[in-house]
């Protein structure tokens, strides 16, 4: 389907985007931040219907850009070249997110180690895990994904992280993984997690310094989670 709109609005584009270089997006409702995203894969005409359109069908902007390029492209006038620019865009925001926020090479706490890795999880549909491998020296070593499942559950495979941390030659590592029911609470499968990785790491000398929980805009670390229920980690 042809990306066309159907009207034009005079001086309606330069306006929009001079308000937005002055002022930025600050108390713009989510329809017309998304008209102007709409600017860039429709050159001509008007969009603020179209926009209006996304909204209602996938509730919000945030709705808008998680939604597959399959369902975007059955709104009328949304062709395949919309629907990858609004699909790129979460990715692209969590890349930059990520290289703004990765200051420091060294990390000491699940504070330290968020920012590395919040970023893998932005905009996420499906539950990920992934390993943030350091050395002696808590230095940064890279992140690597480990898995992905469906939107229930990813399984987590010990040998798969042995293996990441073996190559990267860790020698401590935070295992991250996402929740998509947007509850940062462990689950008694995290817990169990937790122990069978911890006691398959310890034997060939790879620590496993916290268990992190991600959801939008949150975390949780278990470490801290068991050390406030009392128990001891290591």
């Amino acid at each position: 389907m042809a990306d066309k709109p159907k009207h034009h609005h005079t001086g309606h584009r330069e306006r929009m985007k001079a308000e937005f270089l002055a002022r930025g997006l600050e108390g713009w409702p989510d329809h017309r931040v998304l008209e102007l995203l709409l600017f860039y894969t429709i050159p001509q005409g008007d969009v603020n219907g179209l926009a209006h359109e996304l909204i209602e069908r996938f509730g919000s902007l945030a709705g808008v850009l998680d939604a597959s390029a399959e369902e975007l492209k059955k709104v009328k006038g949304v062709g395949e070249h919309t629907a990858v620019f609004l699909r790129m865009l979460p990715a692209v925001l969590g890349r930059y997110q990520g290289s703004r926020t990765r200051l420091s090479g060294v990390v000491n706490s699940p504070e330290d180690a968020y920012p590395w890795l919040e970023p893998y999880f932005f905009g996420a549909r499906n539950e990920m895990v992934y390993v943030l491998c350091l050395d002696g020296k808590r230095q940064v070593l890279g992140v690597r994904k480990v898995a992905e499942g469906s939107i229930q559950m990813a399984e987590m495979n010990a040998r798969r992280i042995a293996e990441e941390a073996i190559g990267l030659r860790a020698v401590r590592i935070y295992v991250a993984h996402n929740h998509v029911s947007n509850l940062a609470l462990p689950s008694q499968a995290d817990w169990l997690t937790t122990d069978v990785l911890r006691a398959s790491l310890a034997p060939i000398g790879i620590e496993l310094v916290d268990h992190l929980v991600f959801v939008d805009g949150d975390m949780v670390s278990m470490k801290e989670s068991e050390r406030r229920r009392n128990l001891s980690f290591v």
